[in-house]
């Protein structure tokens, strides 16, 4: 059985169920897997005849060993169906038909139009369950930062789920218009959303805060409350994500695009290193795996770490076009640290001791050529993210949005110099629509989305590209705000408090 271990060593080994109702461990380190499953090339043939479903079933039954495999069935069947995900959770579209070499694992088909939405679909289920397995009595709150996307995709997640409250925290000027609009106009009588004077890692930071507050904690356990997140840092987050990697890789075999075994590439943009750290966690299981291409736009302190095993966030921070990445503490890069130090959690401790007193740390050699081994890094301004969406859209007729387009700039680079031929599959992070005025520039010309309104333009790219609107996104210029609340970053825990009714 599968048992879940602090990446910071202390405290007792946890189940899984615990694990997700807990989302952080006490000590203030992750919970990660105490062994990582294996599974064969035979297993990963089978694939190929599944469905999503069943392959989900397959990748989630070996971490979540507490959970029985009727309760995995009955949770996946309840989050990802075809009302949901009209496309199925995890498209893979090649890009052009006359070339087998690049696939786009389109992610975005969900209630939101982000891939958020593949975990924060199933997280509410296995959370219900966890509750009920684990014979908590508490009601469950959900905290959560959010750079754009994951705040969305959580609310409409835990929407009126019994049980439980979501309180959503956000840079104030660090998403785009499109990513407010859908979190301050989100319904549901457990939902709160509150706007943070700063940028993400100032309301990360304060999230963390939160959860290590023991006169918080204490004040929640007075009103039988528990807290919990829908952010990566919780493995019930983050392990959905590893399914879809294992699904891409099945459905290029089933086309007989790959034969059995043969690597394959993943450009996977990321800021908080969640999503490509599933990449690398299914790789580490068996998945047949060349490198991880690993793209971040202008702060770019995971393509910096990746070159020279220096994480230093004692930088400017730019507010950028691809703003779900605008981010300088990646909170998942400790899982992988404490895999690349042989899961020694002293040395994760020091590292971690280094970021929080000093601003930076530096690996030693040994897990950086570890690192080096699977990881690439790089990085593009918001001129070279705008060229590429216009470039890939002359190319092969095909509308990405600008995090997407940051990763097919950085894997150009990439190839140009490496002259590597693997198949890659390029990780479709959001549909173009979210982006609007970006993409919309890159299109049609720049400033041409000065002065159109966001309906005009969503309606233009509809039909320049011949894309759908996502239904989540029409109309919401006329939908009501129902969230206003604006705090500085030093008075969240006073927000959480008003807000739960904890005076």
């Amino acid at each position: 059985m599968t048992q879940y271990i602090s990446t910071r060593g202390a405290g007792d080994a946890i189940p899984s169920a615990m694990a997700i109702k807990q989302g952080i461990a006490a000590d203030g380190g992750l919970l990660v897997p105490d062994q990582i499953p294996q599974i064969s090339l035979d297993d990963i043939a089978r694939m190929q005849s599944q469905s999503y479903l069943q392959r989900a079933v397959t990748i989630l039954s070996l971490y979540l060993t507490d959970y029985t495999r009727q309760e995995l069935e009955d949770a996946v069947a309840a989050a990802y169906t075809e009302e949901k995900f009209p496309e199925g959770p995890a498209p893979l579209a090649q890009l052009n038909r006359y070339n087998d070499r690049e696939h786009m694992l389109e992610l975005w088909h969900g209630p939101t139009a982000a891939f958020k939405d593949v975990a924060l679909q199933l997280l509410p289920h296995l959370m219900t369950q966890a509750v009920a397995k684990t014979g908590e009595q508490a009601k469950i709150c959900i905290l959560t930062a959010t750079s754009g996307d994951t705040g969305k995709a959580a609310l409409e997640g835990f929407r009126d789920v019994d049980g439980t409250e979501i309180i959503v925290f956000y840079p104030h000027e660090g998403v785009s218009d499109l990513q407010k609009l859908q979190m301050v106009t989100q319904e549901g009588d457990n939902c709160h959303v509150v706007a943070v004077e700063g940028n993400f890692d100032d309301t990360q930071t304060g999230v963390k805060g939160l959860f290590a507050d023991p006169q918080l904690a204490e004040r929640l356990a007075q009103t039988n409350r528990l807290l919990s997140s829908a952010n990566s840092i919780n493995w019930g987050r983050l392990v959905p994500q590893i399914v879809y990697y294992f699904s891409a890789y099945a459905d290029l075999l089933a086309r007989e695009k790959i034969e059995l075994g043969e690597a394959v590439n993943f450009v996977v943009p990321t800021g908080n290193f969640g999503n490509i750290l599933a990449a690398w966690y299914a790789r580490s299981m068996g998945l047949p795996v060349h490198k991880l291409i690993c793209a971040s736009n202008r702060n770019k302190v995971l393509s910096d770490f990746i070159r020279n095993g220096h994480y230093d966030k004692r930088r400017e921070f730019f507010r950028t076009n691809a703003p779900s990445m605008d981010i300088l503490i990646s909170s998942n890069l400790e899982r992988l640290l404490f895999e690349l130090s042989d899961r020694s959690s002293e040395v994760v401790r020091g590292w971690m001791n280094d970021l929080e007193q000093q601003g930076h740390y530096q690996i030693d050699s040994q897990s950086l050529r570890r690192l080096q081994e699977v990881f690439v890094g790089g990085f593009a301004d918001e001129n070279g993210t705008v060229r590429t969406i216009r470039e890939l859209y002359d190319r092969c007729d095909y509308v990405v949005d600008t995090h997407t387009a940051v990763g097919f700039n950085v894997y150009g680079r990439y190839a140009a110099r490496s002259r590597d031929e693997t198949k890659t599959i390029f990780v479709a992070t959001a549909s173009p629509f979210k982006f609007i005025e970006a993409v919309a520039d890159s299109l049609f010309g720049n400033g041409y989305a000065r002065g159109r309104s966001m309906e005009t333009m969503l309606a233009e790219l509809s039909a320049e590209s011949g894309l759908e609107l996502p239904p989540s996104l029409t109309g919401l210029d006329s939908r009501e705000i129902r969230h206003q609340r604006k705090v500085g970053k030093q008075d969240m825990l006073a927000a959480v408090t008003e807000l739960l009714g904890l005076d």
